[in-house]
């Protein structure tokens, strides 16, 4: 038997003898004399994201690891019973629901590996913190809840990790909740999202009975004992357990041999695989995103935690392993590829994106991931997009809502500087003729949009300002004024993303306002091709205008029908290309408000054909207005339809109220797309409307005796009823004054 102490000697009575042995088996962190902020070797470094569906236990996670590496020293939970809350939810509100609103940084030390960490949120309405968050990160854990499993925000969640690609191991967190069931989280991870998934773990008992986790490729029991589980026991595999155990250890072989080359051979020849094999091939094909490990654990129970940290040094990447560009030319559609060199020294321009903005005590927060070279307190550094030199008087690193100042960051570090006036995604460089730009951070677009207004006409001033910093935090918060109902409206992800942000406009800027109801996002489109030929004429008196367009209007494919493409396919000297850009504008202006509903065109493709210009009253403007007219005509001429967006509705609910459920979708014009059922408990996915999903919360916790419980994310833009679109189409021409108002029938 073998006993370590991973961290905290201080907090349990421990006999000298016994402590001077774990010291010298293990290192463990002293926060007196160990400065988290050092700079370590590219090889100890790990810039990791921990996300996961919402209430997976996420910032649980992170408290214990804050606490196993001597970051903190007290672990608090996270709907702050004790008036404290955990660390990394450092916003009043997020304390007093319970949720993470913002992505929080943090760094910390564990075995001499400095690893920054950003806990992200699990709502669907703030997915642009995970978006943000992965686009600088190296590494991710994935927390999937032990009875929950894969759920709608998981594959979000794993959707953002392919486009960064970003290698992940995945975490089965609660296994001390009733219906935990690891083995059938890792199928889903499997069949669902199509990973090639397999446990380096083995649990000791569910439930109430969790006591702690096999080692697969050790083949050593572990026990997490002390008062804080702080204290692992290694020991010998319990005897009733010895079969799965080679069962399992034989799986994960068999599953890394399918794609890791090195041990396929040594698998093929029949040949019994070392741990160092197993963990070199492990890290591999991880690397390469071919190969998820998988551990279990119960972070709220104190197990589980500090192998995952041993897991996320030998088996997720450091900055120099993964492959970063910027693009020249500041254009992502034409710009060349230029691979950014991420050793530690200053040899190389240093390079930095921006990702995440804040206000702070002392001015804007700016969030930054250095990818080149190294920047020192005291220098210039210049905004590429535009060109604005700014001087770094104090560079900090963050650990949730606290700083540490340091004099120098190098590549691989996520730092933070104040009063640097950005916009999140911009890039910042030392030199500027490099003329290097990141690859921008996708923003999804809004779904549900309300009219706001201040309950006090005199709070107009720290509304304006808190609209303006809001905005600028945030791109999926968007605010606009409403010409024809005369009313300003904000636009975001979901009900819960524009209450939060009424209720800080009222915490932070003392402005009380009022929501009105939610109003869909709907969207534009046309059914057919249709052509177009329209010439603008005015050439009497002063300057004149002279412009003719000839091209089609296409719809774009069902998987692309939220974008917008402009292509040029004119030849010879009909339209001068210097009158292009005209075109490209008028359609994407005239796109910003249609002309059957009154909402935003999409899903089109605008192909200019031909044209014609005059010697000397062609303009680009002349081509700007030419484009609205011929935009105008095909909406006289073309066949139109109206799309909303779809939504990913999960309901979980007692099985009892299973059917009641999928009535009540039904009813709101839902398609059932999944049933799942474990221990009396039944998960309905189904695909709704999301213009019939308001007040459902009400109405499943009627139905369901306060027992169910659903979540919802955006899924695709679809097609609305005819009905709905003649309701949309008419209340339009009303309020445009095109139809007479009809007058209500007197009682």
């Amino acid at each position: 038997m073998a006993l370590f102490l991973l961290s905290r000697p201080n907090i349990v009575n421990i006999p000298k003898a016994i402590l001077k042995q774990c010291k010298a088996q293990y290192r463990y962190i002293s926060t007196s004399k160990t400065r988290h902020s050092d700079h370590k070797d590219l090889e100890r470094i790990r810039n990791i994201g921990i996300s996961a569906h919402i209430d997976s236990g996420k910032t649980t996670l992170t408290e214990r690891v804050l606490f196993y590496t001597g970051r903190i020293d007290e672990m608090h939970e996270v709907k702050g019973k004790d008036n404290v809350g955990a660390t990394m939810d450092s916003m009043e509100l997020e304390r007093q629901r319970g949720i993470t609103i913002q992505s929080a940084a943090t760094y910390t030390l564990w075995k001499d590996h400095n690893i920054n960490i950003i806990d992200t949120p699990g709502h669907v309405d703030f997915t642009v913190e995970v978006e943000r968050a992965l686009r600088v990160l190296d590494g991710a854990v994935l927390v999937l809840c032990g009875v929950g499993g894969v759920q709608s925000q998981t594959f979000t969640v794993n959707k953002q990790m392919k486009r960064y690609n970003v290698p992940c191991i995945a975490f089965i967190n609660k296994l001390d909740r009733t219906g935990a069931n690891p083995l059938r989280v890792i199928t889903q991870l499997r069949s669902k999202l199509g990973h090639n998934a397999a446990a380096l773990q083995l649990p000791i008992g569910l439930e109430n009975n969790m006591k702690g986790v096999i080692d697969l490729i050790q083949r050593k029991a572990m026990y997490f004992e002390g008062n804080f589980g702080e204290i692992i026991k290694l020991d010998e595999i319990p005897k009733d357990m010895l079969t799965e155990t080679e069962e399992k250890r034989q799986e994960l072989i068999e599953h890394l041999s399918n794609v890791d080359d090195a041990l396929g051979e040594i698998f093929l020849e029949e040949k019994t695989p070392t741990e160092a094999d197993i963990m070199a091939a492990i890290r591999r094909s991880c690397l390469k995103r071919e190969f998820t490990p998988v551990l279990l654990g119960t972070a709220l129970k104190n197990k589980g935690v500090q192998p995952l940290l041993d897991a996320v040094l030998h088996y997720l990447p450091h900055p120099g392993e993964v492959e970063n560009y910027a693009i020249t030319n500041k254009n992502e559609d034409e710009g060349e590829k230029v691979l950014l060199n991420p050793a530690r020294s200053n040899e190389h321009p240093f390079v930095a994106l921006a990702f995440k903005l804040e206000a702070g005590r002392f001015g804007q927060l700016t969030y930054m991931r250095c990818y080149q070279g190294c920047l020192n307190k005291g220098e210039n550094i210049y905004n590429a997009r535009t060109n604005k030199k700014v001087r770094i008087a104090r560079l900090v690193r963050l650990h949730a809502d606290q700083m540490e100042d340091v004099s120098q960051v190098m590549a691989g570090d996520i730092f933070a500087l104040f009063g640097v006036d950005c916009a999140s995604g911009d890039t910042f460089v030392t030199d500027p003729k490099l003329n290097l730009t990141m690859e921008s951070i996708h923003v999804p677009d809004t779904v549900v949009s309300m009219s706001i207004v201040p309950n006090n006409q005199k709070d107009r001033d720290n509304f304006s300002k808190a609209v303006a910093r809001f905005t600028k935090e945030d791109p999926t918060f968007q605010f606009s004024y409403d010409a024809d109902n005369k009313e300003t409206i904000v636009s975001g992800m979901g009900e819960l993303h524009l209450e939060i942000y009424a209720q800080r406009m009222e915490r932070e800027y003392n402005c009380p306002v009022t929501l009105g109801k939610p109003k869909v996002s709907f969207r534009e489109t046309l059914v057919a091709p249709c052509t177009f030929d329209f010439l603008h004429k005015k050439q009497h008196g002063g300057a004149g205008q002279y412009a003719r367009v000839i091209g089609v209007i296409e719809p774009l494919p069902p998987h692309q029908n939220t974008q917008l493409t402009f292509k040029d396919e004119t030849s010879g000297p009909n339209v001068p290309k210097q009158f292009i850009p005209g075109v490209k504008k008028g359609f994407l202006k005239m796109a910003e408000k249609g002309l059957l509903s009154g909402h935003k065109l999409s899903g089109l493709c605008f192909r200019l054909q031909d044209g014609a210009h005059h010697i000397v009253d062609s303009s680009e403007l002349a081509f700007y207005l030419a484009t609205q007219g011929a935009i105008k005509q095909v909406f006289e001429s073309g066949a139109w339809q109206i799309l909303e967006p779809i939504m990913t509705v999960e309901v979980t609910v007692p099985e009892e109220f299973q059917g009641t459920v999928i009535g009540q979708l039904n009813k709101r014009q839902g398609i059932v797309t999944a049933l799942d059922s474990n221990e009396n408990w039944a998960t309905v996915t189904a695909e709704v409307p999301l213009n019939n999903m308001f007040g459902y919360v009400t109405e499943l916790r009627s139905a369901t005796q306060g027992k169910g419980e659903y979540t919802m994310e955006y899924s695709r833009y679809s097609p609305t009823t005819p009905e709905v679109q003649e309701k949309l189409v008419l209340a339009y021409q009303e309020s445009m004054g095109i139809l007479p108002q009809q007058k209500k029938k007197k009682n």
